[in-house]
């Protein structure tokens, strides 16, 4: 059916009003369960250091009457230390922006530098949970902090490769990467988190955390061990399917099951998390920078490591299927 000729409608028109809501949405994931479960210690430089021992093997202690003393053999601890990493964020934003009428926001730096602030917590957490090798830097490369499985090491079987896959060793008690290129990959089961499982607490560790990538999360969930299928909602005549696993229960005890997305999807790790810690030489803080023209200048910055008090705490099942 043709308009009255004439009709002035919206496509005619050159004032009307745009229809923009006043809020900014984002889903961006900001959760970040290594960094927010670990301690925190302060350093005090860029290379920062902290001991291990361990106890001899328990024996058949059995002595003469009457004999006379003699010394055991002493051993000396063992020195490890991480190099900081220093991480950064820049807001520049121009006069004629922060000024403007803005949907969503009033000031623009604030809410540049807000968004930049989960940003950098987002690659803390990232930088953590990789398999990056500590590294003393240069004036042409960057410090890198030793990341978490990167500290893992096949000492006492507490680490279940793929075929062919490596565990890091360390030098002068810095961590060194595990190999990532390994193709022969293996699928996360039962069996190979109990002997991981099973390894940390025979070593002395408490494992309760299992920290495992969407893909192995799923794979956790489908463990036999899980019977129960449907649970009854209280006050209600209906009944819930559980297809999720958020506790695994072993002979050792109980290890929450936690997705994170920002670690290696390849890697389960099993961590006593007693035992990791955030070392900050210098903790989140913003910087303004000094005005060179129409513009603002933020920086966002903050220098810290990992410090892993005693890796045989904790294990991993490494090489994993992630599809």
């Amino acid at each position: 059916m043709a308009l009255p000729t004439n009709t002035f409608t919206k496509y005619d028109a050159t004032g009307n009003r745009e229809d923009l809501e006043d809020v900014i949405y984002d889903i961006s994931p900001t959760e970040t369960p290594f960094l927010s479960s670990a301690g925190r210690v302060k350093a005090k430089a860029t290379f920062h250091e902290w001991q291990t021992d361990a106890l001899t093997a328990a024996a058949a202690n059995k002595q003469l009457e009457g004999n006379d003393a003699t010394g055991n053999t002493l051993a000396a601890t063992t020195r490890y230390g991480n190099y900081t990493q220093i991480s950064t964020k820049v807001v520049v934003v121009s006069g004629t922006q922060e000024t403007v009428n803005k949907a969503g926001r009033d000031s623009e730096l604030k809410y540049q530098i807000a968004k930049k602030g989960k940003e950098l917590k987002r690659d803390m957490e990232f930088a953590l949970t990789q398999n990056q090798a500590s590294y003393a830097g240069s004036e042409s490369t960057a410090r890198a902090l030793g990341s978490v499985e990167s500290w893992l090491f096949s000492v006492s079987g507490n680490v279940v490769d793929g075929t062919g896959g490596t565990t890091p060793a360390y030098s002068s008690g810095v961590s060194a990467p595990t190999d990532a290129s390994s193709t022969n990959t293996i699928s996360f089961t039962e069996a190979r988190l109990k002997t991981v499982i099973q390894a940390c607490w025979t070593d002395g560790g408490d494992p309760k955390v299992i920290m495992v990538g969407p893909y192995n999360k799923t794979k956790a969930s489908a463990f036999a061990g899980i019977a129960t299928l449907y649970k009854d909602v209280p006050g209600k005549k209906q009944a819930t399917v559980v297809g999720a696993a958020d506790v695994y229960v072993s002979d050792f005890g109980e290890h929450m099951i936690v997705p994170n997305r920002f670690q290696r999807d390849r890697t389960a790790l099993v961590l006593d998390m007693d035992y990791w810690k955030v070392a900050t030489l210098r903790p989140i803080q913003q910087i303004m920078l000094a005005k060179t023209g129409d513009s603002e200048k933020r920086e966002m910055l903050v220098e810290y490591t990992l410090v892993a008090s005693n890796p045989n705490a904790s294990g991993k099942v490494a090489d994993l299927k992630t599809s």
